[in-house]
């Protein structure tokens, strides 16, 4: 990585863009640190506490912008999941399809139908955000009056809010696109990454003071303390990089072709499958699933007892353990999530025919339904490797946080998003440098 970056800051146009990056990356996070007009920053530090088990994985990609009711609130969340559910409706819808396979003019035109879909979903969410923390008396007027003091003062704060948490959104649409175009990709990556990034050093400062700092045990003890803290964050960070790398390389050879007096073809390639097929989406899915309930009764200050089977504050507790049928639930979930987004986005039968199609097939196996099958039945196994390995990260913090009364906001799911971001930006970086090194050559011959 070093030597990637050493290599990188002396080409200059490759030295512009990370510098154009970085230069995005503070507006980001100095757009978190703007508060919405109007608002009770302490009040709603307040409220969010009640939450703060429930929100922790929102919190963390949101870089804590969500506390304290920022600009930036909503952060790059209504752009990942219009992307998810635009990747959705193209395997539902035949034009969106066609569009997607259209070449570029197709994916610019789906890129466009994803900005629109964010704004509103932004609009939706900031609406329900915003009239739900009015509700609990979060918004003040200049003049230190409460915002429903008059009908005109209570919506002209409603709408203001509305407004700045919608545009926010859309601003960091257009910051992670314009990173993508002018700097070193993986643009909306980046800001989620970076979010994630500025909430770890106090989360690990919270773990450090907690048990050993703030710790009545000896010295020994406070250093076997430090150990395991390290040990376990070195550990799932190992993990991560392991589970992103790990692939399943199906060996491929080509049939060979006469043309002319030569015979071309009959090289032998790979088609290599990804044992975490579905990255940290299932995680996301689940966890939304589970905690989307519990958020809304609470907006409505509504706590039912059969929440406590949905919120991870009380899983894997000793004096708790009927709770943890919810975490039996939330993994079933997560290995649910990990086939059924993999089905929609690798499809065994399209690779079989365009594998065809080119004249290759899978040494020992048939072209046709049989390939389909052995694609299929080496997808199913590598799925559930995938699946395994992204539940022993998911619940590292969870089983921190019951057993021991650990609070780890960041969590795995925010280190697979880390570790596979870096990966991608450096190999992007190392492809600057390839494609320069080859037009310098090109140009001297």
């Amino acid at each position: 990585m070093l030597e990637t970056l050493k290599k990188a800051v002396k080409v200059k146009e490759i030295r512009k863009r990370l510098w154009y990056t970085l230069f995005m990356l503070v507006v980001v996070r100095l757009g978190c640190q703007i508060p919405i007009p109007f608002v009770n920053s302490e009040q709603v530090q307040q409220i969010m506490s009640g939450f703060k088990e429930d929100f922790s994985f929102f919190s963390a990609i949101t870089g804590g912008s969500l506390e304290k009711m920022s600009i930036f609130a909503l952060n790059i969340t209504p752009y990942i999941t219009a992307s998810i559910i635009m990747q959705l409706l193209t395997i539902a819808i035949p034009k969106l399809e066609e569009l997607q396979k259209d070449g570029e003019e197709g994916r610019k035109k789906i890129a466009e139908i994803t900005r629109y879909l964010t704004v509103g979903l932004a609009l939706i969410e900031s609406t329900a955000m915003i009239i739900g923390f009015a509700n609990q008396g979060v918004f003040t007027t200049d003049s230190g009056l409460a915002y429903d003091a008059t009908s005109w003062r209570k919506w002209g704060v409603i709408l203001t809010g509305i407004i700045a948490m919608t545009a926010g959104s859309a601003v960091l649409m257009w910051i992670g696109e314009q990173i993508t175009e002018k700097g070193v990709g993986n643009g909306i990556s980046i800001v989620l990454t970076i979010n994630i990034i500025a909430g770890m050093p106090s989360d690990i400062a919270g773990l450090f003071k907690t048990y050993v700092i703030g710790a009545e045990q000896s010295v020994g003890m406070r250093l076997v303390s430090t150990l395991v803290i390290l040990g376990v964050l070195v550990g799932i960070v190992v993990l991560v990089v392991i589970l992103q790398a790990a692939t399943r390389n199906i060996a491929v050879q080509m049939s060979q072709k006469v043309q002319g007096r030569r015979q071309v073809g009959g090289q032998q390639s790979s088609i290599p499958l990804k044992v975490n097929t579905a990255g940290v989406i299932p995680i996301i899915f689940a966890s939304s699933l589970m905690q989307f309930p519990v958020v809304i009764l609470r907006f409505f200050n509504k706590q039912p007892g059969w929440t406590n089977y949905l919120s991870q504050q009380y899983w894997c507790k000793p004096a708790q353990l009927k709770y943890s049928l919810g975490f039996l639930f939330y993994l079933a979930l997560i290995i649910f999530f990990a086939y059924f987004y993999t089905s929609i986005t690798f499809n065994p039968r399209e690779v079989a025919k365009n594998l065809s199609d080119r004249g290759g097939f899978i040494p020992g196996i048939r072209s046709g339904k049989p390939t389909v099958a052995y694609l299929t039945s080496i997808l199913n196994y590598i799925i559930l490797i995938g699946a395994v390995g992204l539940i022993i990260v998911a619940v590292i913090p969870i089983l921190a946080s019951g057993l021991a009364g650990a609070n780890v906001g960041f969590g795995g799911t925010s280190v697979i998003i880390i570790v596979g971001v870096i990966l991608e930006t450096l190999q992007t970086i190392k492809s600057m440098i390839t494609e320069r090194n080859y037009s310098t050559v090109k140009g001297i011959f």
